[in-house]
């Protein structure tokens, strides 16, 4: 029993010793200065902001910037949470001789392992090969790598923009409406006089073939009651005027839509059409995209551009490939952010979004100080520290950017069968009622011949059921028939009443 309270009590020393005195929590620090690696950048210096001396080092009070700011962030989390323990640290630019960002990011992170840091802090996208020779902590900042184009509209180009608003088959069933409805009214019109509205001799028509087609389309642009003459007729063109309004309205709105939203919407480009075309595509220098690139999306590296300036992005956007430019620019979310916050809606983002870890601060293999940093990150994730940050550097509208350029880059889509489908319904069952009740006499001659058959059926049936009646019934009628003409013969002819006859 004894034995189990001790090393209870072993167990729970250095974290009591920790949480109240300070003692334990970091015990690298003993007195050691921690020598920090930080990127050097000509642009983008929302993230990383450092201003250097004569010989190339960092001044220590002018570094800045939204990463910087997160690390501040942490540390004093740190210092505060375990009290007595003082976190030291320098931060040295990883810079060559002419002041210029000395290599990419994984050569800056090699530094680690070769012992001239012990940290990185910066804008470091968490990688998984980067994770194979430092550690990282907790992203403090979401990051996916999207597409950025230029706005560019093409409405001009697009001579048959006027069918947009209604898909094919809704153009096709149309049509067919058409001649359907054409035909309905030739042959409930075949018989009628067109001035009068009385009955026509045979062979005497009021519409020609050509004229099938024609009337319903005239009807829809200039109505005339007196065109037909029956009144079924004219409630097929009620019908139809009915349902040409509302697809002229329809289409009138859909075709605005498609208009007013092409002032903002650009045609951009997919991946497969930037690799058909054998389009230029750009990214940031020293990042780890241009491996996405290769491998993932397999572009040829031929085509690849690398830029490290804002200014450069947007002078080889306007450009295009055929003038030394690039079709596209691939960057992660926060720089495409930046960018678009400093140059507006001429450009945008499009495409796909390829996420990954976001951004971290690395470490050596095996560091407790991993862990530690990483619960720093999350209390200020959690606390409003890390909203007074992004707004310093970002402004407020940081995390709207991505769903307004996302809402921006919808496509009002055409309209189908299938949206008037309930309507075309309708419609034709309508005109189909219309053609039953305008043809009614030809019923009424359906239902005669059908009543006079059934009662010659009937009558049949009877003489197969009783023959005797039948030959009797014969016998007295040949009978007769002899008696009234040899009564016939019996009387005397007059002359007069022969010639008469």
């Amino acid at each position: 029993m004894t034995k189990s309270y001790s090393c209870v009590f072993l167990f729970l020393f250095p974290s009591f010793l920790a949480a109240h005195f300070g003692v334990g929590a970091t015990p690298l620090l003993g007195g050691k200065t921690l020598k920090i690696g930080i990127p050097f950048k000509t642009d983008f210096k929302e993230f990383v902001d450092v201003k250097l001396n004569s010989t190339n080092q960092a001044i220590q009070k002018q570094v800045k910037g939204y990463s910087i700011d997160v690390f501040f962030a942490a540390v004093s989390y740190l210092e505060g949470q375990y009290s007595g323990v003082k976190i030291s640290y320098e931060f040295e630019a990883f810079v060559n001789k002419e002041r210029k960002f000395n290599g990419t990011y994984e050569e800056l992170l090699q530094r680690i392992p070769s012992g001239k840091y012990d940290a990185v802090v910066g804008d470091v996208t968490i990688v998984a090969n980067r994770s194979t020779y430092v550690d990282f902590t907790l992203p403090y900042a979401e990051s996916s790598v999207r597409m950025l184009i230029q706005v560019r509209h093409n409405r001009h180009l697009d001579m048959w923009i006027f069918l947009r608003p209604f898909s094919w088959d809704l153009w096709l069933s149309i049509i067919l409406f058409c001649v359907f409805i054409g035909f309905a009214l030739l042959f409930m019109e075949r018989n009628a006089n067109k001035d009068t509205g009385t009955e026509e001799t045979p062979g005497e028509k009021k519409f020609t073939g050509p004229s099938i087609l024609w009337l319903p389309i005239a009807q829809a642009v200039l109505p005339e009651s007196e065109s037909v003459a029956k009144k079924c007729s004219r409630f097929v063109l009620l019908v139809w005027l009915a349902l040409a309004f509302i697809l002229v309205q329809s289409y009138t709105a859909n075709l605005s839509s498609i208009l007013t939203l092409d002032q903002i919407k650009p045609s951009y480009p997919t991946i497969d059409s930037l690799i058909r075309d054998q389009e230029n595509v750009g990214y940031r220098h020293g990042s780890f995209i241009n491996n996405l690139l290769i491998d993932r999306l397999h572009f040829d590296e031929s085509r690849l551009r690398n830029f490290s300036k804002m200014e450069d992005y947007r002078e080889a956007l306007r450009k295009g490939t055929r003038n030394g430019g690039i079709g596209a620019m691939f960057d992660e979310l926060p720089y495409i952010k930046v960018f678009l916050k400093r140059y507006g809606s001429k450009y945008m983002m499009a495409g796909r979004t390829y996420p990954n870890s976001g951004f971290g601060f690395a470490f050596p293999l095996g560091s407790h100080l991993t862990s530690y940093f990483s619960s720093a990150i999350l209390h200020v994730i959690e606390s409003s520290t890390m909203d007074m940050i992004e707004e310093k550097y970002f402004g407020v509208n940081y995390d709207d950017l991505q769903d307004q350029y996302d809402q921006i880059s919808s496509e009002t889509s055409s309209l189908t069968t299938q949206s008037f489908a309930g309507l075309f319904i309708i419609t034709g069952s309508l005109i189909i009622l219309a053609l039953l009740v305008s043809e009614s006499y030809i019923w009424k001659r359906l239902v005669m011949v059908a009543k006079t058959f059934s009662k010659k059926y009937l009558f049949l049936s009877s003489r197969k059921v009783n023959p005797s009646m039948d030959g009797s019934t014969n016998e007295r009628d040949a009978g007769s028939t002899n008696e009234e003409n040899n009564h016939q013969e019996s009387l005397p002819r007059s002359p007069s009443l022969s010639v008469a006859v």
